[in-house]
């Protein structure tokens, strides 16, 4: 069975990301050799939405509070690429990566699958 998902974000600047995500977002992970690093996530959930369009995956991180973690996020010098929108499902924002991509948070609004007991 499935125990684990793995997410890969492509980097035009991997490195400062990598620390980005390490240092200021705080997640840990493992070095998986040459400075490879893999980092655990909080937990996840996937949705499947319809689209008239061609297939694609989106990531967004997910927060309780969207107001505090902007805050905290601005505090480390974090620069904030959208401000919050209210999107019916949840309240969404983006911030800038070092390599410039943004990176969508978003507090739900809606039911969320991680706090399922397993």
């Amino acid at each position: 069975m499935i125990n684990a998902a793995h997410i890969i974000l492509y980097s035009t600047d991997a490195d400062a990301d990598r620390v980005f995500i390490r240092d200021v977002l705080g997640l840990a992970g493992v070095d998986a050799g040459g400075g490879w690093l893999i980092f655990k996530l909080p937990p996840a959930e996937i949705a499947v939405h319809p689209t008239d369009g061609p297939s694609k995956q989106e990531f967004y991180f997910m927060c309780e509070d969207i107001e505090k973690t902007l805050n905290e996020l601005t505090a480390k010098g974090v620069e904030i690429s959208a401000p919050i929108s209210d999107q019916g499902w949840g309240k969404l924002a983006s911030v800038k990566l070092p390599s410039g991509a943004d990176l969508p948070i978003y507090q739900p609004l809606h039911p969320v699958a991680y706090d399922l007991e397993s």
